[in-house]
């Protein structure tokens, strides 16, 4: 009988590779071990010397330099995909960003450039990578983004990324809607606060690490491989009818008041 957690023969891409520390690795290495072939992209060029050396220890797979914004760079990455495989299984969406005055400041203060480039890199481009997957999800397939609890509830400091979390949520709900009937399914994933670079850039991180900690059922912060195995299990057979959810990897910090 077939291990239904195991990835053996499945194909996919992680975006949004960034250093040891982020989100993006944790999946990786999780999926890696599960047995999964990757490819794995990074959002900036001074990046690589960064990433490269993560992915010679996931099995050197092929690493390409993907800034969303670039359409060019978007449809050559999945093009590597459809050239390597001639089909996509799974696609890890982990990226976020807001300039830093505008995440810094009020959401009713915040400029529209600002708010309308946060809401294109960290929620339209899953849209993005859905449309260029869709037709190489030939058997169906497991589109998975990562979201925070700021989506749901304010979060001190959090400025516009809590909407833009929330329009990405919602994009979940509608695209699990939209492609269940291929057998693709959609989840975000709602990680505890976790030290990452992007996360660095929420003003008081710190604080906000420590009140995690103190106040979460569990008391203790999760980490990047923890966000990985539950990226495994969603993609896997295992979770073949479960779609369209918001999966909180917090050690219970959401169900506070």
């Amino acid at each position: 009988m077939t291990e239904p957690l195991s990835l053996a023969g499945r194909t996919g891409i992680v975006t949004g590779l960034a250093n040891e520390d982020s989100i993006a690795f944790g999946c990786a290495r999780a999926l890696h071990d599960a047995g999964a072939d990757l490819i794995l992209s990074y959002g900036h060029p001074k990046g690589e010397p960064h990433v490269r050396p993560l992915a010679e220890q996931l099995g050197d797979p092929p690493l390409i330099l993907c800034d969303v914004r670039e359409q060019d760079q978007f449809e050559a990455l999945f093009g590597a995909a459809e050239q390597r495989w001639g089909r996509l299984d799974f696609v890890i969406h982990s990226m976020a960003f807001a300039p830093r005055d505008d995440l810094h400041g009020r959401v009713v203060d915040s400029s529209r450039d600002g708010f309308l480039l946060a809401m294109d890199i960290s929620c339209h481009s899953f849209m993005r990578m859905a449309r260029l997957a869709e037709p190489l999800m030939k058997e169906g397939g497991c589109l998975i983004t990562m979201s925070y609890y700021g989506a749901e509830k304010v979060v001190d400091n959090y400025g516009i990324m809590g909407p833009v979390k929330a329009a990405l949520e919602a994009s979940v709900r509608y695209m699990a809607e939209e492609l269940g009937p291929a057998g693709i399914r959609v989840h975000a994933i709602s990680p505890g606060p976790i030290a990452t670079r992007a996360a660095s850039g929420i003003q008081d991180f710190d604080q906000l690490l420590h009140q995690a900690e103190e106040r979460a059922p569990t008391r203790r912060l999760v980490t990047i491989d923890e966000v990985g195995t539950t990226a495994r299990f969603l993609i896997s057979d295992a979770a073949r009818s479960i779609t369209g959810v918001t999966t909180y990897v917090d050690g219970g910090l959401h169900v506070r008041a």
